[in-house]
C-alpha cells in the first residue's frame, strides 16, 4: 500500500478518518494525501479551472481553507508520516473519484455520521456514492469510532466464485495488520440454506487461498445486516468488510428491511471491495 486518499471537510468524522488513515499510513509506510472538495455556487465563486479565482474575496477564502489543513496536518498523530494536501471545486463525491485515479490510490477513507444500520450509512450520501463508484476499497469510520486497533475482520459474502478476486485483494490489505479473519455467511428466512451446503460452499471457497489465522462461521438472524452486525459484535471484530458491485453499492446486500432497534446502533469501521 503507498497511497491513502483522506477526503476531509473539517467535522469530527473526518477527524477520525484522518486518525484511522493516519495509523494504517504508520503500519504499511503509504503516503497519505488530504483533500478537500469545494462545492460552491458556480454563480458566487466558480474557481474551478476556467474560472477566476482572483477576486480579494475568494483569494481569502482560499487562504482559509489552506491555514484549516495546515493546522490539521501540523496534529501529532501525523507527525512522521508523508502527507500532502489539495483543494479541489468540483462535485464531492466526482472529485473525490477523479483525484484518486490520478494519485493511483490504494485505499480511500472517509468519515461517516450516521448512527444507523449499515444501509444509512451509505445510502444517498457522498460515502455511498464513492463506495459505488470507486475501483479501490473504501474504509468508512464513524464519528466516535475512538483509537482503531485492527485485530480481527469480519468477511462477510455468499461466497460465490465472483466473490474470489475482490476477497484475494481483503487478504491483501488484512495481510498488513496479522489480523484473524472471520468469513461471514448470515442464513435468514428469506435466503435460508442447509448447513451442509454452506458448510460445503465455505470449505471450496478458501481453498484457492493462502488464509492467516481464520475462522468460517454460519450465523442465523432475522436480516443480514442485522447478523453482520450481531456477529461482529458478539466476537469483538474491529472492521467488517464487504463486497459492492458499482451498479448497484451495497442494494444487493441488504434487500431486507432494517430492524428499528438497529437505528441507533454503534457500527464498526466497515471496509468495501469493489467486485
Amino acid at each position: 500500500m503507498k497511497r491513502i486518499l483522506v477526503p476531509i471537510d473539517f467535522s469530527e468524522q473526518a477527524e477520525c478518518a484522518i486518525k484511522t488513515a493516519a495509523r494504517i499510513a504508520r503500519r504499511s509506510g503509504a503516503e497519505m494525501f488530504l483533500l478537500h472538495m469545494l462545492n460552491l455556487p458556480m454563480n458566487e465563486t466558480d474557481m474551478s479551472a476556467h474560472g477566476d479565482a482572483s477576486s480579494p474575496a475568494k483569494v481569502l477564502y482560499l487562504q482559509k481553507i489552506h491555514q484549516k489543513i495546515d493546522a490539521v496536518m501540523k496534529s501529532d498523530f501525523l507527525k512522521g508520516i508523508k502527507i500532502s494536501e489539495e483543494v479541489r471545486f468540483h462535485k464531492t463525491f466526482s472529485g473525490i473519484i477523479d483525484y484518486s485515479h490520478e494519485l493511483g490510490t490504494d485505499l480511500i477513507v472517509m468519515g461517516s455520521q450516521g448512527a444507523t444500520g449499515l444501509k444509512e450509512m451509505f445510502i444517498g450520501s457522498n460515502t455511498e456514492k464513492v463506495v459505488r463508484n470507486s475501483d479501490v476499497p473504501v474504509l468508512v469510520v464513524k464519528k466516535g469510532v475512538g483509537e482503531l486497533n485492527i485485530d480481527k475482520f469480519v468477511f462477510a459474502s455468499d461466497f460465490s466464485d465472483e466473490v474470489k478476486p475482490s476477497f484475494g485483494r481483503f487478504l491483501e490489505f488484512a495481510s498488513k495488520f496479522d489480523a484473524e479473519v472471520h468469513l461471514l455467511f448470515v442464513n435468514t428466512v428469506h435466503n435460508f440454506e442447509p448447513t451442509k451446503e454452506t458448510n460445503k460452499r465455505l470449505r471450496e471457497f478458501v481453498a484457492d487461498f493462502d488464509l492467516p489465522t481464520h475462522t468460517l462461521n454460519i450465523f442465523n438472524d432475522t436480516s443480514i445486516e442485522r447478523g453482520i452486525l450481531n456477529f461482529s459484535k458478539d466476537i469483538e471484530a474491529d472492521v467488517i468488510a464487504l463486497n459492492t458491485h458499482q451498479r448497484s453499492g451495497l442494494s444487493s446486500m441488504f434487500n431486507e428491511s432494517i430492524s428499528e432497534d438497529l437505528v441507533n446502533h454503534a457500527l464498526k469501521p466497515v471496509i468495501t471491495f469493489k467486485l
